[in-house]
């Protein structure tokens, strides 16, 4: 058996849980925030069998894609100078799933 640890954006939450769940895998799901955008993302936790963990990360391949996001970013304070906010456009999105071995799993 296998841990899975994925940490997705939040837009892609929603949809992702659904497909995992309609799959008939296990998943929870919990709210965390990260990145240096400081945007919020969740974690989706779940034990897989070892022979379903290539179907596992293909659900989450095809429901969380990156994108580019517009953000605006406080310039550098530089005495005498004005503070301009620059736009600059950033990748967001996908997912990082880890996968780990367990050595034993109890349900009660």
């Amino acid at each position: 058996m296998k841990l899975i640890i994925a940490i997705v954006q939040d837009v892609d939450t929603e949809n992702l849980v659904e497909e995992i769940t309609s799959k008939g895998y296990r998943v929870t799901k919990i709210s965390s925030t990260g990145g240096f955008l400081k945007s919020g993302n969740s974690t989706l936790v779940s034990g897989v069998e070892d022979d379903q963990v290539d179907k596992y990360l293909s659900i989450i391949k095809n429901n969380c894609k990156t994108r580019e996001v517009t953000k605006t970013i406080q310039t550098i304070n530089i005495p005498g100078q004005a503070m301009i906010p620059m736009p600059i456009q950033v990748k967001v999105g996908g997912a990082n799933a880890f996968v780990m071995n367990v050595e034993d799993f109890k349900r009660y």
